[in-house]
């Protein structure tokens, strides 16, 4: 598996393609802007788009997906369908934070939790994590010990809950049966900042760190 990060927009999100080191072909996720950066580095790596898998529908995470999609005749694949009013509502997101205008647009199909999605040789598992965002599902490999969390939880820190329908009780849980039911030794990509790992997180992060012995 060759992981490529592309920090995008303003709120450097971490843009990532994940790539089947046997087939050369790959997924972009979360795809939040910087278009162009993005299908360069598909063309850099000579690699085959073949999905766009979305973790949540803030725009910061899927600004540049409708226009992968068309571009390379591919399907957008996530988040779970409670995130459905977040792609509604789209246009109003780019208001709020300082985007350029947008129009809505929807994923040719949503997940639900224990779907498995597959690039090549690869299979990842879908999980369900609510709380930063109701629909939010994060992607655990577990032959590759990593899981893509988007904004469930950063290095030291956790996802913002004070959006519509967001849930900070929820987010925890979710954290905790989720995310740190993982090995130690699990690689977190984070959707912001530095990656890190369970361990680390059960034993540093401040929002979950007692709960660990």
């Amino acid at each position: 598996m060759h992981i490529i990060t592309i920090p995008v927009t303003a709120f450097a999100q971490n843009c990532r393609i994940i790539a089947c080191s046997q087939s050369k072909q790959a997924v972009v996720v979360d795809p939040g802007g910087d278009y162009n950066k993005i299908v360069a580095a598909l063309k850099q790596h000579d690699l085959t788009l073949t999905a766009i898998w979305l973790t949540h529908g803030h725009l910061d995470h899927v600004g540049a997906a409708d226009a992968l999609r068309n571009t390379y005749s591919v399907k957008i694949i996530g988040p779970h369908k409670d995130e459905h009013f977040w792609f509604e509502n789209l246009p109003m997101q780019a208001q709020m934070f300082g985007f350029a205008a947008v129009t809505a647009f929807y994923p040719d199909e949503w997940l639900a939790h224990d779907d498995i999605i597959r690039v090549g040789e690869l299979s990842f598992i879908v999980r369900h994590c609510p709380g930063h965002t109701p629909g939010h599902v994060v992607f655990y490999q577990p032959q590759q010990q990593c899981v893509i969390v988007g904004d469930v939880i950063f290095k030291g820190s956790v996802g913002r809950t004070d959006f519509p329908k967001g849930d900070a009780q929820q987010l925890i849980t979710s954290i905790k049966t989720q995310i740190m039911t993982l090995t130690d030794n699990t690689r977190i990509l984070a959707g912001h900042g530095s990656d890190t790992n369970v361990g680390y997180e059960k034993q540093n992060n401040p929002f979950i760190s007692g709960q660990f012995g």
